[in-house]
């Protein structure tokens, strides 16, 4: 991805105000903008967890949900999560759930760095293996998701923000799915 990526700002009620370049959007005064996350489950019901790369901007290095992203102004949200999935671990995703159609968060990592995001969160499923992008994901597993909520809750210093308020807020790895959750592809 060469060109300039955009996101779109959004206000306290979460309407879309404008657009930012992406990279003026995660510094030390960051504005509330749209994002998603994705968990991916495989046949086998594991979840697919990775570890961000060490040159990315915002929490390097620590482990965090399958992917996520921003969509860029005027893409569906759907269709940025299949082109996110695509570029950041080489899958081809189905069955979209929306799990959290409202998560909000901001978080500042070590660095001062700040994400401040309205950020639905999906889930999605695959039969392929990913195939990481070296500049997105350090490498990558798929584990049990009652191995998975037993980390978050024993180490959750070790994983983004992002993730352990999913879990805290959805459960997203008891074993018995939310009612709320929706398909939505």
């Amino acid at each position: 991805m060469s060109e300039t990526e955009y996101v779109v700002l959004l206000d306290d009620l979460g309407h879309e105000i404008g657009t930012a370049p992406k990279s003026s959007v995660h510094g030390t005064d960051t504005a509330l903008h749209l994002a998603f996350s994705c968990h991916v489950l495989n046949s086998e019901g594991q979840v697919l967890v990775t570890r961000r790369a060490l040159d990315k901007k915002t929490w390097p290095g620590v482990w965090t949900n399958s992917f996520c992203g921003h969509p860029q102004p005027a893409e569906p949200v759907l269709s940025a999560v299949h082109r996110r999935a695509e570029f950041e671990v080489g899958l081809r995703v189905r069955d979209l759930e929306l799990a959290l159609p409202l998560f909000r968060y901001r978080a500042v990592d070590a660095s001062g760095i700040v994400e401040h995001e309205i950020c639905p969160v999906y889930i999605a499923r695959t039969d392929d293996e990913p195939r990481p992008n070296p500049s997105e994901v350090a490498e990558y597993r798929w584990v049990d998701p009652a191995d998975l909520a037993a980390s978050l809750e024993a180490t959750p210093w070790a994983f983004s923000p992002w993730l352990v308020l999913q879990a805290q807020q959805l459960h997203l790895f008891d074993a018995a799915p939310p009612a709320q959750i929706r398909r939505v592809s």
